[in-house]
């Protein structure tokens, strides 16, 4: 888990990380300038490791550069905003 790489799939409204054969993934949902980051997830086996952090860091640090204004139904993404 050294290299670390973070995949924005715009289409699905999501950012994924892909751990051996698992994923973990932060979902959300456009409405004009707005960005609303609801769904985090990090599959059991990879919990505690700081993988929900980096993915969300990074798409905040996204949505920011777009000109989205983020806001979090997501109780994790919350504590970020």
């Amino acid at each position: 888990m050294n290299d670390i790489v973070i995949e924005h799939q715009p289409a699905q409204q999501r950012f994924v990380l892909n751990v051996n054969s698992a994923t973990a993934l932060l979902e959300y949902q456009l409405t004009g300038q707005s960005i609303d980051f609801y769904h985090t997830y990090v599959p059991p086996e990879f919990r505690g490791q700081g993988l929900a952090e980096q993915l969300v860091t990074h798409a905040l640090t996204w949505a920011k550069s777009a000109g989205y204004q983020p806001s979090a139904s997501c109780s994790y993404v919350k504590r970020f905003i």
